[in-house]
């Protein structure tokens, strides 16, 4: 970059002045960037991001104004049609209570910071992340084995547990005693 006064080349980065004139060259280079137009009016023009909580009152509210518009006209369709004005009654109640519910779920759960995730956003990339890492440690696949290798056991001298005979720890105990005695 060369100083826009003298014409002197900036001899580094870090350098904030012109090394001949004087001329504050930090001015210059924040206009370069900007395009030449003056870095604060950027800065003013450049819209801001809408915190999700902001932008879930303004819905809030929205729905909770639609509840002037919408239930007058269902109320004059059911006049017009001569029908009961249910319809005018249940529009009334979903449109009033949709809209502060919104805003009391913004107010309640929602991030101030602007360009943070909405709690849906983050309960989305949860699922996506748990879904990626179930994907990483599922089982092996299923091997088909047929019903050929199967094999049925071998017929042998089965014995019940009723044909079993009882014996006490102190029989068993008894005749290692007498053994060790014989022995000695």
């Amino acid at each position: 970059m060369f100083c826009p006064q003298c014409g002197q080349e900036r001899v580094s980065v870090e350098t904030n002045y012109c090394s001949r004139c004087g001329f504050l060259l930090t001015a210059a280079a924040n206009l370069l960037q900007t395009g030449g137009r003056d870095p604060l009016e950027v800065s003013r023009t450049t819209p801001q991001p809408i915190s999700p909580r902001r932008r879930g009152i303004k819905q809030g509210l929205f729905i909770f104004l639609l509840t002037f518009l919408v239930v007058p006209i269902v109320a004059m369709l059911s006049v017009m049609l001569r029908i009961d004005p249910v319809a005018a009654g249940v529009a009334s109640v979903f449109f009033f209570m949709g809209g502060v519910l919104r805003m009391v779920y913004a107010l309640m759960f929602e991030s101030v910071e602007p360009g943070a995730p909405t709690l849906e956003e983050k309960i989305i990339a949860g699922a996506a992340t748990f879904n990626a890492k179930q994907d990483q440690k599922a089982l092996a696949p299923d091997r088909s084995d047929s019903a050929t290798s199967y094999v049925s056991p071998a017929t042998g001298n089965w014995r019940d547990t009723n044909d079993l005979q009882p014996r006490s720890v102190v029989e068993g105990t008894t005749k290692l005693l007498e053994l060790d005695e014989r022995n000695q």
